[in-house]
């Protein structure tokens, strides 16, 4: 009779273990590090990292390539990335934890906790509550006023000071448009509430929790990390390092630096109602408010595959895709692009890490990953976004080639090119200045040190930028001339 039961117990054991096996999509289980490795070489990025959970478990968890571009270090699950706005649902769930916690209201009107929060209409930053802050609707056209911010100088409370004073393109909860600062904003609000800062306050009671001893929450902190990748970004179609971004003044908006191995704990806490290890570590209440649709972005479209809408939450996209409810979000930060996605009806969770800002692999990986397990056809969809991209790269450099081609020409200024020169102000901004350096016409911005642009004339009032951060690249200028003499 033992020998029976061993034996009925083995063949459930072998029928369990072939049936998990088969409910992983063949692309994964066989496809998977070809597909990666053929994309990294293809868009030219150094390094990568895949995450896949499903049904609470960790379906594959793999580094490819390498942390900084000529190296030999290695990519593994424990490797730093910066996630830049994939920081959001971070500060969206840490708010609505405190809601759930009774220590303030997602409904609170922002002065309640913030009484110096201002708005270029005091009306609006009267009316405007935590929400708002985190689902983007205080009017702002998206990224608006944010080359002020980014690493600049600027302290957090001038950059509140400053996003006060900055008039919103549209009025207040009539448009949807994506605010870093509204985030910084909400994320001011923590250590009113707590006593703890923003990045304490994450600390205590989501990574701790959780496990993740390798995420840190400001920027600053990853140069003494070991365990990290190198931020790129492409130059002319040349791969280059550039420095890591300067965003602590902005923390809670896009400064997370994570590995793919902590972030697993994050996405299967989200898939399963807040529970790790059996522990409540983030109200379900939580997590709901932060997929509640607050933004409408419009009616969702696909390439090839049907959906319907597009909607934001706190910290979160939410669309439909496939008759399924998408939670997701990408982070874009100096050298960076990142995706992190759930599919709650699923049990499923994609995480996708690169460390070059210049590819839209991070997305297509997703994407195809995403297509595997709802049974979709397979797309290769990184051949087909490397066509886009390589159309706009070669378009990038037509348009260079052409400005390079009128420089050479030795096009005539309208007026003498020290009349170019001077201080120029911004009246939220600050002050640029414009001089002559060794016989070239230099733009220096005060609140971004170190960072300057060369101009060379196109003809005209027109001007040819060259920035000497890489991450800015190259644009056309134009002076507008008044009071002429």
């Amino acid at each position: 009779m033992k020998q029976l039961y061993s034996l009925l117990l083995a063949t459930v054991l072998l029928i369990s273990t072939s049936q998990a096996q088969t409910d992983i999509p063949s692309f994964i289980k066989d496809s998977l590090d070809n597909y990666v490795d053929k994309a990294l070489a293809n868009w030219k990025i150094p390094g990568a990292a895949v995450c896949v959970v499903k049904d609470g478990k960790v379906v594959v968890m793999r580094g490819y390539g390498v942390k900084e571009v000529g190296g030999a270090d290695k990519v593994d699950e424990n490797t730093l990335f910066m996630i830049g706005s994939n920081t959001k649902a971070f500060t969206g769930t840490a708010l609505a934890i405190l809601d759930a916690d009774k220590k303030l209201s997602l409904d609170d009107k922002v002065q309640k906790w913030l009484p110096d929060f201002k708005m270029y209409d005091p009306l609006v930053a009267k009316e405007t509550n935590i929400r708002d802050l985190l689902c983007h609707r205080l009017g702002f056209e998206t990224f608006q006023g944010d080359f002020m911010y980014f690493d600049s100088d600027l302290t957090v409370a001038e950059v509140r000071e400053k996003m006060g004073k900055l008039k919103p393109l549209y009025s207040f909860r009539n448009k949807w448009g994506y605010t870093n600062s509204a985030f910084l904003t909400a994320g001011e609000i923590i250590p009113k509430a707590t006593g703890k800062t923003w990045a304490q306050f994450l600390k205590e009671r989501i990574f701790t929790p959780l496990e993740m001893n390798s995420t840190l929450a400001l920027c600053s902190e990853i140069h003494s990390a070991t365990n990290k990748t190198a931020a790129h970004t492409k130059v002319m179609g040349e791969l280059k390092k550039i420095p890591y971004g300067q965003l602590d003044n902005l923390a809670p908006a896009g400064s997370i630096a994570s590995s793919v191995n902590d972030m697993s704990k994050w996405v299967m806490t989200l898939l399963n109602n807040g529970i790790w290890n059996d522990k409540e570590v983030i109200p379900a209440s939580a997590i709901q408010q932060t997929r509640t649709p607050h933004s409408i972005l419009g009616n969702g479209g696909h390439m090839f595959n049907k959906s319907h809408f597009n909607l934001y939450g706190l910290g979160w996209f939410l669309y439909e895709y496939a008759g399924r409810k998408i939670v997701a979000h990408t982070g874009g930060v100096n050298g960076y692009v990142t995706s992190v996605c759930l599919i709650p009806e699923e049990k499923l969770g994609i995480i996708v890490f690169t460390n070059t800002d210049a590819n839209d692999f991070y997305e297509a990986l997703r994407n195809e990953i995403q297509d595997a397990f709802l049974g979709l056809p397979y797309r290769n969809y990184s051949n087909v976004f490397l066509q886009y991209h390589q159309n706009d790269e070669n378009e990038k450099a037509k348009q260079y080639k052409e400005a390079r081609d009128t420089i050479a020409m030795n096009k005539i200024t309208a007026l003498p090119v020290t009349a170019y020169t001077g201080e120029y102000i911004h009246n939220v901004y600050g002050r640029m200045n414009i001089k002559m350096e060794d016989h070239k016409l230099i733009m220096r911005f005060e609140h971004h040190k170190g960072r300057y642009g060369t101009l060379e004339p196109l003809g005209g009032n027109r001007f040819f930028c060259t920035y000497n951060d890489p991450l800015y690249g190259m644009k056309k200028l134009e002076f507008t001339v008044v009071n002429k003499k």
